[in-house]
């Protein structure tokens, strides 16, 4: 995670393809008819009550021995099976959404990637493998962030916690695909602001101060940008580093801006935007999904759009009688 107190340039080295997160791949396996009426253009509108389920399957007959140990942490933290629960009682999925831990995986995929149609997840093991041996680097060779726990701060932790975030991105693919919501930007961009969403909201810091652990571990491995890079769908890594910090301290400014701002890890110049960052994510992401709520989430899910809205209101104001010193001071 990078601390920017001082610092106006931070070196960036490769670490090729550990994390194209979503690549678009060819067609998922298994695909059903679609429903009626519910082809591109639909609109936002909920589709018939289909109560889809997302389940995770781990298919062990396909590990190799280097990839078992991993797998055995993920699968025993739980973590893309509590992703996997809160979709199942917060909406109505009109398919079954299959997350799949396995090396069968379609041709040229090498890292987690859901597919176009928004029904299958596949979760390489070999890509487990990557982060963790990322992370153990990090672990090794990189003083621990202040605002990172210390009790947490070891390989099993930061793998759990940051595969939570980066499946958190997944699955915000698969509902913008199977819920035709409507993006007003790049589409990896929503996806990682769900990751943020879905965490920050439902599980705490922990998984995106681990994702910007490993995100700026691989943004130092990159090398100097090139033309790949910076056309990529998906943000500059070390951009994405910053904003996972800012929406987490977006999130409850009094409870993060020491740790983050003040310790240096993000910029003054950024922090001062985040609150009303945070504000348009959140209440953009229950307002997208709000025609979908299950019925046992309705109630709670209306609440939770209706706090939200307030605390965009309350924050846009408070920028706005902020900004002219702000601009002042860039």
């Amino acid at each position: 995670m990078p601390n920017t107190a001082g610092c106006s340039h931070r070196t960036r080295r490769a670490l090729a393809g550990v994390l194209v997160l979503a690549g678009v791949v060819v067609t998922g396996c298994g695909a059903e008819a679609r429903d009626a009426g519910q082809g591109p253009g639909a609109g936002p509108h909920p589709r018939a009550a289909r109560s889809g389920r997302v389940t995770v399957v781990y298919e062990d007959q396909t590990l190799k021995p280097a990839d078992r140990q991993v797998v055995a942490l993920i699968r025993n933290s739980r973590v893309l099976e509590r992703t996997a629960g809160w979709v199942n009682g917060t909406l109505t999925l009109p398919h079954d959404l299959v997350v799949k831990v396995t090396a069968k995986v379609p041709p040229g995929v090498t890292d987690a990637v859901t597919q176009p149609d928004g029904r299958t997840i596949y979760i390489p093991p070999s890509f487990l493998t990557e982060i963790e041996e990322a992370l153990a680097n990090v672990v090794k060779t990189v003083e621990r962030p202040s605002p990172f726990p210390a009790s947490e701060y070891n390989t099993d932790d930061l793998t759990v916690l940051s595969t939570e975030f980066i499946f958190g991105h997944e699955m915000g693919h698969a509902l913008q695909r199977q819920l035709l919501l409507a993006n007003l930007g790049l589409e990896e961009d929503a996806a990682d602001g769900f990751a943020s969403f879905y965490t920050v909201n439902e599980v705490g810091p922990g998984p995106s101060l681990a994702a910007a652990i490993l995100f700026d571990e691989i943004a130092r491995k990159e090398g100097r940008l090139t033309l790949e890079n910076l056309a990529s769908d998906h943000p500059v890594t070390q951009q994405r580093v910053f904003n996972f910090l800012c929406y987490l301290d977006g999130s409850d400014p009094e409870k993060y801006r020491q740790p983050l701002v003040d310790g240096g890890y993000l910029p003054k110049t950024r922090a001062p935007l985040c609150p009303q960052a945070w504000a348009m994510l959140d209440y953009g992401w229950w307002t997208q999904l709000q025609p979908h709520f299950s019925g046992a989430f309705k109630a709670r899910g209306d609440e939770e759009q209706r706090k939200a809205q307030a605390r965009l209101i309350a924050q846009t104001r408070a920028l706005t009688e902020r900004i002219d010193e702000l601009r002042t001071h860039e």
